[in-house]
């Protein structure tokens, strides 16, 4: 089976990248959404994309 990177970050894994709260993890998530939502573009509740979420915390997605 090949192994792929899921395309959505859960609040989980902003907690353990960040080093942060799981309240402020959400607070996070929701504003990047809410940013991407004012751009056009569909989001899921509690997730969000792995992409956004590493080009607004780095700069760049991994690998790219």
């Amino acid at each position: 089976m090949e192994h792929r990177m899921r395309t959505m970050v859960t609040m989980e894994e902003v907690r353990e990248e960040l080093g942060v709260s799981t309240a402020k993890a959400y607070q996070i998530i929701r504003q990047l959404n809410h940013e991407m939502e004012q751009k056009g573009f569909h989001t899921v509740r509690g997730k969000v994309s792995r992409k956004y979420f590493e080009e607004s915390f780095y700069g760049v997605a991994e690998g790219r």
